[in-house]
């Protein structure tokens, strides 16, 4: 379990060092002319919006699978263990989000410039939200649209991040998982697509750092208990003596 700690905490360490580093430059989100890098950000955002989220989790979940090569049953126990990791972190943001209620910043920033009053918005169904913004966007020239639609899309309140927690959670899996089998290319693509997912939050207005921090410390927690789940039901994470032949060779190559 100490081994399992050690590296998840090293992984959701290096999850943080973004969000933190914007609180604690006092970073607020403001509109800015959106070319192609806030395009591509957008796209990263996409991967973990529904239902596009589905697919990039069945990838993963594939990809995972061919990687610790277990067995049928062992396979099953950690999708199931995976699946309820990735349920049980959707259900904490569903539950913190209706307790605290704090608005998006995109919100804010509509109060602000287009007079749409934040307390009055947040007592609409969602699809009375989604028409007031796509009516409060209506003559903005500036906001392209798909970042309008997205707006329309995801009216629900800010913290803490659900996109984020999706993306932590993969990524710290990862982390769990797959290090001590070496994949270790695996792991670092994962988390440098999870860390891009976090940074689409607050480059599109739809969380603050402080949104981000959270989701990654509940997505560590959660991982460190699946890790040691599959650990103890699914097999040895560490490279067997016949793997370690296999991986020799593939390095020899």
């Amino acid at each position: 379990m100490f081994s399992i700690a050690k590296r998840t905490t090293l992984g959701a360490l290096l999850l943080l060092i973004m969000p933190v580093g914007v609180w604690l430059s006092g970073w607020r989100w403001q509109p800015v002319e959106m070319g192609l890098g806030y395009k591509l950000l957008f796209g990263l955002t996409e991967t973990v919006t529904s239902p596009w989220g589905t697919l990039t989790s069945l990838l993963l979940c594939g990809w995972f699978l061919w990687c610790l090569r277990f067995r049928l049953k062992p396979a099953v126990v950690l999708l199931l263990i995976v699946s309820a990791s990735l349920m049980a972190g959707q259900y904490a943001k569903t539950f913190i989000k209706r307790e605290v209620q704090e608005p998006r910043p995109y919100v804010l920033w509509l109060e602000k410039s287009q007079g749409l009053n934040e307390k009055t918005f947040y007592e609409q169904t969602r699809r009375q939200r989604s028409a007031m913004v796509t009516q409060a966007m209506r003559e903005d020239s500036q906001l392209p649209e798909w970042l309008k639609r997205h707006w329309a899309f995801e009216t629900g309140y800010a913290f803490p991040s659900g996109h984020t927690m999706f993306a932590a959670t993969w990524a710290l899996l990862a982390v769990g998982l797959l290090w001590p089998r070496r994949h270790r290319i695996t792991v670092a693509v994962i988390l440098l697509w999870a860390t891009g997912v976090m940074g689409s939050r607050l480059a599109l207005g739809m969380h603050w750092p402080r949104d981000l921090i959270t989701s990654t410390i509940i997505s560590w927690l959660l991982v460190m208990l699946a890790t040691w789940l599959v650990q103890r039901f699914c097999g040895p994470l560490t490279v067997l003596a016949h793997e370690q032949k296999e991986m020799a060779k593939r390095e020899q190559q």
